[in-house]
């Protein structure tokens, strides 16, 4: 098949979308294990200082900047720090997950 304008947005697109599927079984499992620890480790953290009812005003910035820190330093695919940086990602990932499910929890 000739590269056309559109093959190579469709080939694009296909990886974007369906990209996960061509990886190999570490890197979905890596990720996987990445998201759900993620959101066990933030919900037990939220209910923490849920029930303590203390020192949220420190906390909420100190995560907001963190999450932001996480998605600025992408580092390039090729970097040898790229694959730590994903799971730091999947992680972060997995706590705002966490975070909307709480949310949704508390009927906020």
């Amino acid at each position: 098949m000739q590269k056309t304008n559109f093959s190579k947005i469709t080939y694009q697109l296909n990886n974007l979308f369906f990209g996960f599927i061509s990886d190999t079984w570490r890197t979905k499992s890596i990720g996987l294990i990445s998201v759900l620890t993620g959101y066990f480790l933030f919900a037990n953290f939220l209910t923490k200082f849920i029930s303590e009812g203390k020192n949220e005003l420190i906390m909420v910035p100190i995560i907001i900047v963190f999450i932001e820190i996480i998605i600025r330093i992408k580092p390039a695919a090729s970097s040898k720090f790229y694959y730590l940086w994903t799971v730091v990602d999947k992680l972060r990932i997995g706590a705002i997950y966490a975070v909307i499910l709480e949310a949704f929890k508390l009927g906020s």
